[in-house]
């Protein structure tokens, strides 16, 4: 390429009109030469022409790439130019070189001419009497220098010809081309006809241009010195493994990254665990030995290996056997073992899990962990279980990111590599139980139960997808009320209220006293407990829903066995319920009806507990005073809020106590709950606390052997409660036969198994005066 004198020469002629040449991605300017190019047929005529008879053309930008530009996609300011040579491409296409000539405005596009063409109007450069014009042309010429030495790339031509232009207007036209800038600032520099303005703001643009080369220039220098490094080090290593292989030695770490690839290669992995897999290995590869980072990216390997991507096997269920199962290991609870079967059969049809998570809701010790051991052996599965007692991080469930030291998976994922089965039954235990504290652990469990997420879970530390609709979810809990909301909605509550004492004493003869004697070195002939000395521990000594009490304290029996035996004391041991006494002391529980509290002023209520059903006493008395009443036992509000209701119902019935009236509104109340160190709470309290206080103002005992349990409300109704098995069995084992229950629970009674009911009678009452007449009835 080469370049003309650095005058400017003078604008000749113009003819009427000119065939435009529409440029795409580029500008021209005025004295510089380009070469172009066109496929567009009609161009290629038009520099055809152009070129045999010295014809002008129009170079005029694009606004927008098209395929036939019009006037309106075209700018008004172009140059004119001489086409000075033209070559013919293989494909069709051309190429020419122009040369521009001045700065022309279109004042207006002619469409009838063969080509478009424009009516132009010369745009000479403004002539300026600025006296900082020749420092401007130095300054610019200088920096466009500076950038063409930073740049290898760019012929010396142009620093030749840059340091030939005198002229500023030509200089500032010269660099303009040149330079990388966008096409919207070379075509307002061309507009431009102050060449003051275009040198300063082809000034500002160089300036920012060099700094970014010169950091450029840093970075590639830097990068140099490092891949330089690099190599230096792959070369030393070479010459390690040269020498190991001269001494015979393996190399120890291309043995277990070959190692690594082979196990990976065995397993099913996922297409996106795969991916991340074989990143994470050849980052291996290139890190240090000794790196930090080795070791969590060699641990990270080993979690996806020991993870079981591969499919589940199809399983087949036999509902007989299943039923079988749970026989031999649950006496009784028949209405939640019918539930478990209908949730396998639906598994035996194809139905899967419907989006629903069996919760199994009841106190400790009635068997909810076996229970799902149970389903896991109907299924044929593994049973994995995962303690959420107590779990306060998010983290503990989806994993830490791996960005944090010591990351590890959740706790579920950890749990499927430990068992090695895709779709083990998995049993989240204490659901009720997760606090809050690092994210949201309840919104975790809401993915993995959710069949329409946990298809595609993704651990924070696997950073994969991993399917989890595989697995058979079921939770624990001992009260549902403390499970959140949305967590509760996914759930299907399946009750477990207890056992009653014929199945304890069935469980005790069959499971737990030759298990324990198993455990402490026992035959079944040195120790015998009869069948009247067993219902005697399960009556007096173990008054609890579940086995667990009653497991420890037959443990204990088994251990006074095994010292009499060891020191010679006696080679077998019988005993009777009178004898339990002698190793176990005096019985900690007595009957309700033995215990001597027929006086006014006391009453029993039924109220339920996270340990299950529970008998609670209430006491009043009255003294003078100003009609206060006042609380004790550790209540919580809602007991309060009961007790205050049902002083205020007793002060309004006058007709009931007419002679009275005047004596109570004189009287302070004191309302006590015995064992004021547990705390107690519950809308199960307004009818017994109504039912003490009328019997402390009309000095009549309650009726012995009574329990009661309802809410009242200030006009005298009684409203149903919850837990009403539960109640039923603490009654029973409290040695209560009689029972009054609001009549809105009556309908309760047809879910309750006839076994717990057999023996009570139950009372329902619809107020509070109809409960009254029950409680002070006489024999």
């Amino acid at each position: 390429m080469s370049f003309k004198s650095s005058k400017q020469p003078q604008i000749p002629a113009l003819p009427d009109h000119i065939g435009v040449f529409p440029l795409r991605d580029t500008v021209v300017f005025p004295g510089v030469p380009a070469q172009l190019s066109s496929a567009r047929p009609q161009t290629i005529r038009l520099i055809s022409e152009a070129v045999e008879t010295d014809q002008w053309l129009c170079l005029l930008t694009e606004k927008h790439p098209v395929d036939t530009p019009g006037p309106e996609n075209l700018y008004t300011v172009g140059t004119a130019a001489k086409a000075q040579r033209m070559w013919h491409l293989p494909d069709g296409s051309i190429r020419v070189l122009v040369q521009g000539i001045c700065r022309i405005e279109v004042l207006d596009f002619l469409t009838d001419t063969p080509h478009l063409s424009i009516r132009p109007r010369p745009l000479p450069a403004t002539k300026t009497t600025d006296p900082d014009i020749q420092a401007l042309s130095s300054g610019a010429s200088s920096l466009f220098q500076q950038i063409l030495s930073l740049t290898p790339h760019l012929p010396e031509e142009l620093q030749i010809a840059v340091i030939n232009i005198t002229d500023p207007d030509r200089l500032s036209d010269f660099i303009a081309f040149h330079l990388n800038l966008d096409l919207s600032e070379k075509q307002t520099l061309l507009e431009s006809t102050d060449v003051a303005f275009r040198l300063r703001q082809l000034s500002q643009a160089m300036t920012q241009e060099i700094d970014v080369l010169e950091m450029g220039q840093r970075i590639r220098t830097r990068v140099h010195t490092e891949l330089d490094r690099s190599r230096r080090e792959f070369l030393i290593r070479e010459q390690i493994k040269a020498l190991h292989r001269e001494l015979g030695e393996s190399d120890t770490r291309t043995v277990e990254t070959e190692t690594l690839r082979l196990r990976l290669s065995n397993i099913p992995l996922t297409a996106e665990a795969r991916t991340e897999a074989e990143r994470e290995l050849d980052r291996l590869v290139r890190l240090p030995l000794g790196a930090p980072e080795y070791a969590a990216c060699r641990t990270y390997l080993d979690w996806l290996i020991d993870f079981p991507w591969a499919t589940p096997t199809p399983e087949t269920i036999h509902l007989d056997r299943a039923q079988r199962l749970l026989d031999a290991d649950h006496q009784g609870l028949e209405t939640v073992k019918m539930r478990i079967l209908e949730e396998l059969a639906v598994y035996q049809l194809g139905g899967g899990s419907r989006g629903s998570v069996l919760c199994l809701v009841g106190p400790p010790g009635v068997g909810k962990t076996s229970l799902g051991q149970s389903i896991a052996r109907a299924l044929g599965r593994r049973f994995m279980r995962l303690a959420l007692g107590g779990l306060r991080d998010e983290a503990e469930l989806r994993g830490h990111r791996r960005t944090y030291i010591n990351a590890m998976p959740g706790r579920l994922i950890q749990g499927l590599c430990r068992s090695g089965s895709r779709n083990p039954v998995v049993m989240l235990d204490e659901i009720d139980k997760i606090g809050q504290g690092i994210g949201d652990p309840a919104g975790a469990l809401l993915e993995i139960f959710d069949p329409e997420q946990n298809a595609a879970f993704v651990d924070h530390y696997f950073n994969v997808p991993v399917d989890l609709s595989p697995i058979f979810f079921i939770a624990t809990a001992n009260v549902i009320s403390n499970v959140p909301e949305a967590l509760r909605d996914r759930l299907e509550v399946i009750e477990l209220p207890g056992y009653l004492e014929s199945e304890k004493l069935a469980i005790a003869q069959k499971h737990l006293l030759p298990r324990q004697k198993i455990a402490h070195g026992l035959n079944q002939k040195q120790l015998t407990l009869k069948s009247a000395a067993l219902r005697h521990l399960i009556t007096h000594y173990t008054r609890e829903p579940g086995l667990r009490n009653l497991e420890r304290v037959l443990g204990t029996l088994c251990r006074k066995a095994a010292r009499g035996i060891a020191d010679g004391s006696f080679t077998t041991l019988s005993l009777s319920p009178k004898e339990l006494p002698v190793y176990l002391g005096l019985p900690p529980f007595q009957d309700a009806l033995s215990d001597n509290r027929h006086l006014p002023g006391l009453a029993t209520g039924l109220a339920a507990t996270p340990s299950g059903g529970q008998l609670f006493y209430i006491e009043a008395t009255a003294m003078p005073g100003s009609g206060e009443l006042i609380l004790t036992g550790h209540l919580g509000d809602v007991m309060k809020e009961s007790a205050r209701a049902a002083l205020s119902y007793v002060r309004t019935r006058k007709d009931l106590l007419p002679h009275l009236s005047e004596q109570i509104g004189k009287s302070d109340i004191h309302l006590h709950v015995p064992a004021t160190s547990v705390p107690k709470d519950g809308p199960s309290a307004g009818l017994p606390m109504a039912v003490c206080l009328i019997s402390l103002f009309t000095q009549t005992p309650v009726h012995p052997g009574l329990a009661f349990t309802g809410e009242i409300t200030l006009t005298g109704r009684i409203l149903g409660v919850g837990a009403i098995q539960d109640k039923l069995l603490a009654a029973r084992r409290s040695g209560i036969r009689q029972v009054v229950l609001p009549e809105a629970n009556r309908t309760t009674l047809e879910s309750i198994p006839k076994a717990t009911l057999r023996g009570l009678h139950l009372c329902f009452v619809h107020t509070i005066e109809e409960a009254f007449q029950i409680a002070f009835k006489r024999k």
